[in-house]
């Protein structure tokens, strides 16, 4: 509607202009998505189904996935205002949206994600997940008895056709309460904040404490740090010199939880329908400010999902080349006959030292590598299975070679119709760097201060990698098409 009027002010030829310029905009955008698809079944799947990716990562993502409309995922402890806030922005509803309940104990005690629907109903977890049309499928993965406590709200409102809303369970406090939840809050929280284009983790002013869940929560959400926000909501109850004093505790807290030098946006407000209480309203130009910036912040969403999108597959692509060469090294690294259990604790315990080894061979920065301890248990429980390291595939320079290509040609080209300028090459930095320029960084020189053990770690993962790079070369040469494919690829042995 917003867009109507604005069109209706402007003179005829104008309006034709705007017209064709969004038209226009939006078969990019469909062009982009599309191309996004066929470059993913192309060079991102293949390397991702040969080293298992979704047994140490995210699922295989479906083409709903990719075009998926941007969500925004609402975090916070019960009571702070999360449901009455996704009512202020569908219009306050007197009702509220199909399935929301509104009070001052844990009143929503499941995830909902609220979606434009023709009509207004409330679907069940267990057939969303399986539903063509959208982007639940993932979520299978937690098992039904999640699914129970996931359900999908339509709603016939303007806000939803560029955006869905994810509600989520009031987080919280203490051991009795969280050991009620038979899923894992933390994880299924990161599966939304790994698809959302913004977090909104929201506060009361009168209650600020973290709790230890909300705390595992939010340290679940590290590597989305671009997209968190932080609401304080129910400003208007506390006084000026009050809310002073409150917006410096919330601070004091979030570092404590935040393990960023930088400062978190914070807005501060109100968020619903009624007038500020009588406390609160010598800050009213305050809050009326800060309410209009977050609600700027949502319109551009819909403007910018698409190269978030982008960034995103690029995050993970980086993310698989680097689990490929991980798996590759340690797979050489493994004896072939005796003595594999002990090589293989070796090897898990001096995770990081390979991180080195092969970021300095293969010319990748260190930050594009998981977390060890993180890769380490998740390595641990794959190889709980009757199987050792040494089934990991072995290197394939052909699926690593497709999906450089891809990054460095492809994913640009189909950029330039957005006109994406600096944008675009940030996104893509150091794809195109000479190994110098990173070969010697300082965390490559980190090694020079280890022990004895670690040295010798880093100079036998660096002559497998090379060796494995040989074997790969002389297969090639002789037909052998680089090892195997998918999981059938895993030598005997």
């Amino acid at each position: 509607s917003r867009l109507l009027r604005d069109s209706a002010a402007m003179s005829g030829t104008e309006a034709e202009k705007t017209h064709i310029g969004r038209a226009h905009n939006h078969e990019n955008v469909e062009y982009l998505y599309t191309s996004l698809k066929q470059l993913y079944k192309k060079a991102f799947l293949p390397l991702e189904e040969h080293y298992s990716y979704a047994d140490f990562f995210s699922p295989v993502m479906s083409s709903t996935d990719i075009e998926a409309k941007p969500f925004v995922l609402l975090v916070g402890q019960y009571s702070v205002g999360k449901t009455s806030f996704i009512n202020h922005l569908l219009g306050d509803r007197p009702n509220g949206y199909p399935g929301s309940n509104v009070g001052p104990e844990p009143t929503t005690d499941r995830f909902m994600a609220i979606m434009h629907g023709q009509e207004e109903r409330v679907l069940p977890g267990n057939a969303v997940a399986v539903s063509p049309g959208k982007p639940f499928a993932g979520l299978q993965t937690f098992g039904n008895a999640f699914l129970q406590k996931f359900h999908c709200a339509e709603v016939r409102a303007d806000i939803l056709e560029s955006m869905t809303l994810i509600d989520t369970p009031g987080v919280l406090s203490g051991e009795k309460q969280r050991i009620g939840r038979n899923y894992d809050m933390a994880a299924v929280t990161k599966w939304f904040a790994e698809r959302s284009d913004l977090i909104l983790i929201l506060f009361d002013a009168h209650k600020l404490d973290i709790s230890d869940e909300l705390k595992t929560v939010i340290e679940g959400l590290a590597g989305n740090d671009d997209k968190i926000r932080i609401v304080l909501n129910k400003a208007d109850q506390v006084t000026p010199q009050q809310l002073m004093r409150v917006y410096g505790a919330l601070m004091w807290s979030l570092g404590k939880v935040f393990r960023t030098p930088e400062v978190t946006r914070v807005y501060i407000s109100s968020f619903w329908n009624m007038q500020y209480a009588d406390k609160g309203r010598d800050s009213k130009v305050l809050f009326d400010k800060e309410k209009h910036d977050l609600f700027r912040d949502l319109r551009d969403i819909p403007k910018n999902a698409a190269v978030r999108r982008v960034n995103e597959m690029v995050k993970r692509a980086r993310t698989a080349k680097v689990h490929a060469l991980v798996c590759a090294c340690l797979k050489k690294m493994m004896p072939s006959m005796f003595g594999k259990e002990k090589k293989q604790k070796e090897l898990l315990k001096n995770l990081d030292v390979i991180f080195q080894a092969v970021a300095q061979e293969h010319g990748i920065s260190m930050g594009d590598f998981p977390d060890a301890d993180m890769y380490r248990e998740r390595l641990t429980r794959w190889t709980g299975t009757g199987r050792t390291l040494a089934n990991l595939p072995k290197y394939n320079r052909e699926l690593i070679r497709k999906l450089d290509t891809c990054l460095a040609t492809d994913i640009p080209l189909i950029l330039r119709p957005l006109a994406m300028g600096h944008e675009e090459s940030s996104m893509l930095a150091g794809y195109e760097k000479p190994r110098s320029e990173l070969a010697f960084s300082p965390a490559f020189l980190q090694g020079a201060e280890q022990g004895e053990e670690a040295k010798l770690i880093q100079e036998m993962a660096l002559a497998s990698i090379r060796s494995a790079d040989k074997d790969d070369d002389d297969d090639s040469g002789n037909g052998g098409g680089g090892g195997g494919g998918g999981r059938g690829g895993q030598e005997k042995g």
